[in-house]
């Protein structure tokens, strides 16, 4: 972890909603899920949250070798956003605590603020949490 990453790192991240991203899709084994509105899905904002997180933290990780996991995430989901539609992830890490990340997050969709709240991540070493699932590397 490079000793620059410090509390006040700002990252924006963008992405285009596909179909294969909306609720429908999230389980398509699942009936219930299946007939529920088209709309960016919950479980895919979570990811992509993180995905914007990860983004802001590669320039201080010595990559693939540091890594980081999510390992807590407190989040709205305030608006319904449609295939097509490009949601856009604010986020800024707000402490640093050893290897423990928080950052405050939002997402907006050009309609509307769809999501908010933190977001919480911890630098792990690739090899060494391979190790202890006695995953070969």
């Amino acid at each position: 972890m490079h000793p620059d990453l410090k509390p006040g790192l700002r990252h924006v991240h963008a992405f285009e909603v596909p179909r294969s991203k909306t609720v429908p899709a999230l389980y398509p084994e699942s009936p219930e899920f299946l007939a529920m509105p088209e709309v960016f899905a919950t479980g895919f904002l979570v990811g992509f949250l993180e995905w914007a997180c990860i983004c802001a933290l590669m320039p201080y990780l010595d990559w693939p070798r540091e890594m980081t996991l999510g390992t807590r995430i407190d989040v709205s989901h305030e608006a319904p956003t449609p295939p097509g539609r490009t949601v856009t992830a604010t986020v800024a890490l707000r402490e640093v605590a050893g290897r423990r990340l928080v950052f405050d997050v939002e997402a907006h969709d050009g309609v509307a603020l769809i999501s908010r709240g933190t977001h919480e991540r911890h630098v792990i070493l690739r090899d060494n949490f391979l190790a202890r699932l006695g995953t070969a590397t």
